[in-house]
């Protein structure tokens, strides 16, 4: 066909004798499908067809219609109905009867032709008879006819070709197709909740440059690296023509663990869990000892053997299963990693001593924890005992007893005579049941980790306490880091068990590794996704530990304000004597304003220690020391855990750091820097010199011109400036670790053997 020339669907439909849809169908199947019947054919697309045609339209008998003809009068012979001829040929070979008798046509004798073979089709006289017959056709079939033989030679090759490259050459022209339909049809795009840009375009199958404009245009302004958000990246991707669907990530812990509600009807009463606390020598291990006596070794053979750190008691047919900690220390640091496992406390306060600095701490880590207390005011039994001071002095920490109208429960107890211990018992019970305590016991079970220890020959030893579900021998457990299997299980008296509900202490075997104290565990099926999920929890545990802390302290107080993520400023205070404690506390609460309220959470007496810093950490408070030092372990605390901590000497000073912090308005900030620790060892009086401290170097270094802080069991005495530093008769600039030395100090001689010299210089820091 000539470039001039156009050949439509339609046309080649009509001059083969065939419908436009049928002549649709050979180019949808073989080819590409036409927009419409207008649309002109190339010469590819006539080959397709002409080869189609040929192919599957042969005739049984073709007339010969280039004979000389049949006699005038007889009827022109019809072509079959599957003719090979072109329509218009046909047609003008079936003209009218009418005109057939005038124009006395020739009939053409019947000849059999095999189009199977190019070789036996004359193609010339054929051509000479469609210019006859078509002239007007004629050269838009030349080419097709150079087509068909080229098609015919293919043909016969392919027949030669063996079964199995035809499948292959199919299979590529399947894969084609199915490229070219993928091209047409709209990219589907998952998009999460965050994203970046460049992602988003990797997804989109875009050029980043793309996105970009398309942001730019809708009025956002970002790079490749930036993160948009879901409803932005949709709204980019529906305008460059994808489909969006929302990604929702499933991450391993949530397709592990089963931490889904229960059902009203699926729980049942649960025994609760109690957590003696109290100060030291108060009766805490008297109480526990008793009750354990009285109810529950009773019948057994030996007494009891207390192979874990926590048991249950049986009181009138009820279980109460108690936790026999260290002490507050350790129920706050399991509360630090978020285990809240007890449901009360009991506060033991002993009737001669009255209220004391632990029986204070106690109090304040119970009250974050947010359980209920009951106290048990023990030593009855002694003459000195006075209930009602006791009583007087707990309505100063906002503990009102009953009998004065509060709500809290006292309780006069004697741990060594059983006096009132049945009562207290009672009381817990009765407590519980007005929490309505309730578990699910058809479940898997979690929990926490009481305590855990390596012991030799048993590996990783847990004891845990089942808080929801029931725990069985055998099953797959992770708790932090460490995964591990049941391997075996023992109660409180070292009883064998197969299985443990909820509020049953246990003790296991089996796991990979120690687990913290605190830690939350659960039962879970698959082992190999669990020791993927521990080691994802080991990552992120160190890179926590590479990254800044956000805890609050008093340099970004007031950004924090500003942002309102500072709603409360809890504030721990120790002081030297109770008197200047209560002072700081009261006028520090007084700076509470509409945007953030002070809030002292812990006042005590005496050096800061890492049970105020770990308090501190759990609460996010800042500690302010007045006239007090942290000790070593506190120190450490504060510095891994980012704890603030902030000494005073004069209380307006104090008070005015802290408002300045809230407004915005700190001056200039001084850093302390801790160059050396000395401690006395000895103390001389020599003439026209004065007092001289003998004194060991015990970190660090002392410096001549450096100043001095004299730390009395933890108390401040003194802070000043050194007047003589020397090496036997040498008076020296600076001296380190591991020498002896003399010191004595400017203005001050109240020195005394084990006193603590801290040496400091302080360095101004730009805020």
């Amino acid at each position: 066909m000539s470039i001039e020339q156009k050949y439509r669907v339609h046309e080649v439909a009509k001059d083969l004798g065939l419908s436009t849809k049928e002549i649709t169908e050979i180019l949808t199947t073989y080819s590409e499908t036409p927009k419409n019947h207008m649309q002109v054919l190339t010469d590819e697309e006539l080959s397709v067809i002409f080869e189609y045609v040929t192919q599957h339209r042969q005739v049984e008998s073709l007339a010969e219609i280039f004979a000389e003809g049949a006699q005038p009068g007889e009827k022109k012979a019809a072509p079959a109905p599957k003719a090979a001829a072109p329509a218009k040929a046909k047609a003008a070979v079936a003209e009218p009867k009418a005109e057939a008798e005038k124009s006395q046509p020739r009939v053409p004798q019947k000849k059999v032709v095999d189009t199977r073979k190019a070789a036996d089709v004359n193609l010339d006289r054929y051509d000479q008879h469609l210019e006859d017959l078509a002239p007007e056709r004629a050269e838009h079939m030349e080419h097709g006819k150079q087509k068909i033989k080229q098609q015919s030679r293919n043909r016969q090759q392919q027949q030669r070709q063996s079964p199995k490259r035809r499948q292959e050459e199919q299979a590529r022209q399947m894969r084609k197709l199915q490229l070219e339909v993928a091209k047409k049809a709209p990219v589907k795009v998952e998009i999460p909740d965050e994203i970046s840009v460049g992602e988003l375009a990797s997804r989109m199958k875009k050029t980043g440059a793309e996105v970009v404009k398309t942001l730019m245009k809708n009025g956002f302004m970002a790079s490749l690296s930036d993160t948009i958000d879901y409803d932005t990246a949709a709204l980019i991707a529906e305008e460059l023509g994808c489909v969006v669907e929302h990604e929702v990530i499933v991450t391993i812990e949530e397709r592990l663990i089963d931490d889904h509600e229960d059902k009203a009807e699926d729980l049942e009463d649960r025994a609760p869990v109690v957590v003696v606390m109290g100060h030291v020598d108060h009766g805490k291990t008297s109480l526990l000892d008793y009750i354990r006596s009285a109810n529950v070794a009773s019948g057994e053979a030996g007494g009891i053997t207390q192979a874990i750190g926590a048991y249950q008691a049986d009181v009138n047919g009820n279980i109460i299963t108690f936790l026999d900690t260290p002490g507050h220390e350790a129920f706050t640091a399991m509360r630090a990693r978020g285990a809240m496992i007890t449901d009360l406390a009991i506060l033991v306060v002993a009737a001669d001593d009255g209220i004391m600095p632990q029986t204070v701490e106690a109090i304040n880590h119970a009250k974050a924890a947010e359980i209920p207390i009951i106290v048990a005011i023990n030593k009855m039994d002694k003459p000195g005992a006075n209930p009602d001071r006791i009583m007087q002095q707990l309505t100063e920490y906002e503990l009102v007893p009953e009998a004065w109208g509060g709500d809290t429960i006292i309780c006069p107890i004697s741990a060594k005579t059983g006096e009132g211990i049945d009562n207290l018992l009672e009381m817990m019970v009765l407590t519980a049941e007005m929490r309505e305590l309730k578990a699910n016991p058809n479940r898997a079970a979690k929990g926490a980790v009481i305590e855990a220890r390596l012991e030799k020959g048993r590996g990783p030893v847990a004891t845990l306490l089942v808080q929801n579900g029931t725990l069985h021998q055998g099953d797959i457990l992770i708790a932090g880091t460490a995964v591990g299997r049941v391997r075996a299980m023992t109660d409180f008296r070292g009883n064998k068990l197969k299985s443990a509900g909820p509020s049953v202490p246990v003790e296991i075997i089996g796991m990979s590794e120690v687990p913290e104290a605190g830690d939350d565990f659960y039962v879970v099926a698959d082992e190999r996704m669990a020791r993927q999920l521990a080691e994802e929890r080991k990552q992120e545990k160190k890179d926590a530990m590479n990254r800044p802390v956000s805890k609050v302290s008093l340099d970004d107080l007031f950004s924090q304000i500003k942002e309102g993520e500072m709603k409360t400023l809890n504030i721990i205070v120790k002081a030297d004597v109770q008197g200047s404690a209560e002072a700081v506390k009261i006028s520090l609460e007084k700076l509470s304003n509409e945007e953030v309220n002070v809030r002292c959470i812990h006042c005590g007496v005496g050096a800061i220690n890492e049970s105020d810093v770990m308090l501190a950490s759990t609460s996010n408070a800042i500690i302010v020391g007045f006239n007090v030092r942290p000790d070593t372990q506190a120190k450490t605390a504060a510095a891994r855990d980012k704890v603030d901590m902030r000494m005073y000497r004069v209380i307006y000073e104090c008070i005015e750091e802290i408002e300045s912090a809230m407004k915005g308005l700190l001056a200039p900030k001084f850093k302390e820097v801790e160059l050396g620790r000395v401690e006395v060892r000895e103390v001389y009086k020599i003439t026209n010199v004065g007092i001289v401290a003998g004194s060991y170097v015990l970190e660090g270094k002392v410096t001549r011109n450096a100043q001095l802080r004299l730390v009395r069991d933890g108390i401040v005495i003194h802070e000043g400036e050194i007047a003589s530093l020397q090496r036997f008769k040498d008076s020296v600039k600076e001296v380190s670790a591991g020498y002896e030395c003399g010191i004595t100090l400017e203005k001050f001689s109240d020195l005394k053997v084990g006193d603590i010299l801290e040496c400091f210089e302080m360095q101004e820091i730009e805020r």
